[in-house]
């Protein structure tokens, strides 16, 4: 069990004995509360990683569970999921928001198809030519599915280096935090690691809030409720069930404005989620 004291150490970043300190302590929680019962831990699974960590880019891991369960059953594999419609992709994205990730992700596997032979590429850098795929993400995914020591920062690493190594500092920037990543890092085992990283960042964010705000990089999310956002899933959920719309359906179903619509009926044209054909508006295929 971690002792108040010992959740309450700050670190010394330079000093090796700190940092053994450090990983003791962060080790020692996971061993006793490991959230081994995420489905995403239990084979490693390179597929199963990759949609995993496009899921939970901005989504919380309760929200992903079930529908990573469901994701994975419609679309077992990336050949499975490459030949399938953004149709069906997006019915079963439902509920998960940021919906140009899921048009990423079958893109994604359509590449991983066609150039590398229906495996998942196991570096940074080929990972990164991907869509939908940026530098942490690429790393992440490289840790988890191929057990490489890479650097990378995220919301909950973010979390656990300042509250034990920055406490008491503002504004820090990335390039500190990433090179007190690769510092505490323990390469011999990067996948445990960084599971044990989440989850005991996971519990340092419910006991004592959200210390990312103090790096630089902190950004305050934007209300959902009456955002384009919101929006955008309204109008893919109307064109899901129906189909095609005109703007009038459309303004007439989701009692909108069609000036409102209208950008982002643009938009989603333009992202290529949506086609417009005769003046309706459909999924695109």
């Amino acid at each position: 069990m971690l002792s108040q004291s010992s959740f309450e150490t700050t670190y010394d970043i330079s000093s090796k004995r700190d940092i053994i300190a450090f990983r003791k302590l962060v080790y020692s929680y996971y061993r006793n509360n490991s959230r081994s019962h995420l489905p995403w831990r239990t084979d490693y699974n390179p597929y199963h990683i990759f949609i995993s960590e496009v899921m939970l880019q901005q989504t919380q891991v309760d929200r992903v569970i079930s529908k990573f369960i469901e994701f994975t059953a419609l679309f077992p594999d990336f050949r499975t999921l490459a030949d399938s419609s953004l149709e069906d992709v997006l019915a079963s994205w439902k509920g998960l928001g940021y919906n140009r990730r899921a048009m990423a992700l079958r893109n994604a596997a359509r590449m991983i198809v066609e150039t590398f032979g229906s495996s998942l590429p196991d570096s940074p850098e080929q990972l990164r030519t991907l869509p939908g795929i940026g530098n942490a993400t690429a790393a992440s995914i490289t840790a988890f599915a191929f057990n490489k020591p890479v650097v990378f920062l995220e919301t909950n690493i973010r979390t656990v280096l300042i509250y034990h190594f920055f406490r008491d500092k503002q504004g820090i920037d990335d390039s500190t935090l990433m090179n007190a990543a690769e510092k505490v890092l323990d390469i011999k085992n990067p996948r445990e690691w960084y599971s044990a990283m989440m989850d005991y960042g996971t519990m340092v964010k419910k006991s004592i809030g959200n210390e990312t705000k103090k790096s630089r990089s902190y950004k305050k999310q934007t209300a959902f409720r009456g955002s384009r956002r919101e929006l955008r899933g309204k109008i893919l959920k109307v064109l899901l069930a129906n189909k095609s719309c005109t703007t009038k359906n459309l303004s007439s179903l989701l009692n909108n404005d069609t000036e409102s619509l209208l950008p982002v009926l643009s938009q989603l044209v333009h992202e290529n989620i949506v086609r417009c054909e005769r003046g309706k508006y459909l999924i695109a295929e």
